[in-house]
């Protein structure tokens, strides 16, 4: 199993406890792709999903909870894979 394989077991086990700097790592793994920051909002792309996911990380370095939900939503939604 390769890191960033763990980190994605580790958030879907423990939604609260991402560094934001992970959170993202894991979403370019599944083939989003960063199209624009404002301010802390980083926007993210991805070819399949009809809607942008925008992402902040909470004032501790971690992503946000309710953040990481709309991004495993989509997954799932969506049938996303992870790259290899």
């Amino acid at each position: 199993m390769t890191q960033i394989e763990k980190l994605y077991a580790q958030l879907v086990a423990n939604r609260a406890a991402m560094r934001f700097t992970d959170f993202r790592r894991i979403l370019e793994a599944f083939g989003f792709t960063l199209d624009r920051i404002k301010g802390s909002h980083h926007i993210f792309k991805h070819p399949l999903v009809s809607r942008p996911l925008s992402i902040q990380p909470r004032g501790d370095s971690k992503a946000k909870p309710y953040q990481v939900d709309q991004f495993l939503d989509i997954v799932e939604e969506f049938g996303l894979k992870m790259k290899k």
